[in-house]
């Protein structure tokens, strides 16, 4: 039966949507990077922020012990069991000092990154407009693009500390403006956020009517001051905090996740979420409750492994003649690449092809970090040391 021509040779085409976006870089690089493994090459990866440590034998033993039940496989709730909202609820208030609801104020998610478009979808019309980080994570930027929002970057110095100018925002006009993204502990450059950022950008939104959408997956990684926006009063009127036990507890497979906001921003999520997912595994969510009462002493145990890897990363940076912020947070390290360097991509692609080590160049951040690479700290010391000694001999013939 011969086919129909129309149909298979250019006859349907996709949404513009699919258009506005493209495939993201890290699913497109990781491919090649197992076209080169698949040749024998050996490819050392510190380019996905993906935690290698497990979670805590708590939280695995709560999911074998849950998942051996015979009720707990079913459909789960919309806005996951009560113990889980408790749990968020509760971590909340012992590590940020925040005060939340568990009823009405917490929101599970499948992933902060559900989340983000749970969020664009729920406040931004096509033509609404959205201030994106530049640098940034770039699902920023393709979730605004996939909703039709008007996306208006704003521009991250390093002089400046990686934080928002707010007075220059207002001076060149927020007409339209519905949604501003926030994230701190920054990635990728790893900028810490101070009280006085959170509390300038609580009065910012407030006075314009821009929702503050702050991402918050990294407050627990090399940072010994958790800080949450919500924290500053008036917040919740205003703000959507996104948090994740995916690199906090690592738990990134997972895909646990949860926002804390006021009930009717909340609720207007809920409408969207509700109408794409059907809740979590049952006894993941149980495990996840486990997670979240870790002690101080696990999260500690935790940074000292990061630490000792950030030491040796720290040590291949200058390898490639960057210069780095030494009070960075988070698990990657972010480097200025010195002047006499080509672009961030080639240089990306000279440490892959000639050492076999994959770093991410920083131009996928957005124009602002073209002049830099990141390195994620997600993987053993001894291949941090043989990623080292490999760049150490393509740079220095030693």
């Amino acid at each position: 039966m011969q086919k129909d021509s129309k149909v298979y040779d250019g006859g349907i085409v996709p949404a513009d949507r699919v258009g506005s976006v493209s495939e993201y870089y890290f699913s497109r690089k990781l491919k090649e990077v197992a076209e080169l493994n698949a040749q024998g090459r050996g490819i050392i990866s510190l380019g996905v922020g993906s935690p290698d440590l497990p979670p805590s034998e708590v939280t695995i033993e709560a999911l074998r012990s849950h998942a051996l039940r015979a009720d707990e496989h079913g459909y789960q709730p919309y806005v996951g069991i009560p113990e889980l909202r408790e749990a968020y609820s509760a971590w909340y208030q012992t590590w940020y000092n925040v005060e939340t609801d568990p009823k009405t104020e917490i929101l599970p998610l499948i992933g902060s990154k559900e989340g983000i478009l749970h969020i664009s979808m729920a406040f931004l019309n096509p033509g609404d407009g959205v201030l994106v980080p530049n640098p940034g994570y770039p699902t920023y930027t393709s979730v605004s693009n996939l909703v039709g929002a008007r996306i208006i970057t704003y521009e991250l110095k390093e002089e400046d500390g990686w934080y928002p100018d707010t007075d220059a925002l207002e001076q060149a006009g927020l007409d339209g403006v519905k949604l501003m993204w926030v994230n701190y502990p920054h990635m990728p450059t790893g900028a810490n956020a101070s009280r006085a950022l959170f509390e300038r950008l609580v009065d910012f939104g407030r006075r314009n009517g821009i929702v503050i959408a702050h991402d918050n997956p990294y407050s627990f990684i090399l940072n010994d001051h958790p800080l949450s926006i919500l924290s500053v009063p008036g917040a919740k009127d205003v703000c959507i905090e996104l948090n994740s036990l995916s690199k906090s507890h690592n738990m990134p497979g997972w895909r646990m996740a949860m926002l804390a906001s006021n009930p009717r921003f909340v609720q207007w999520i809920l409408r969207v979420k509700s109408n794409v997912d059907s809740g979590q595994f049952k006894p993941m969510q149980y495990a996840a409750v486990e997670a979240l009462r870790a002690p101080r002493s696990w999260y500690e145990s935790v940074n000292q492994v990061y630490r000792s890897r950030r030491a040796i990363a720290g040590e291949i940076l200058r390898a490639i003649g960057c210069s780095f912020d030494e009070r960075q947070s988070g698990m990657f390290l972010w480097g200025r690449l010195p002047e006499e360097a080509s672009g961030s991509e080639a240089v990306a692609d000279r440490i892959l092809y000639e050492a076999g080590v994959f770093v991410t160049p920083g131009f996928i951040f957005g124009s602002c970090g073209e002049r830099f690479i990141r390195l994620s700290l997600c993987c053993p010391v001894e291949t941090l040391q043989e990623a080292l000694g490999r760049v150490r001999k393509l740079m220095h013939g030693h």
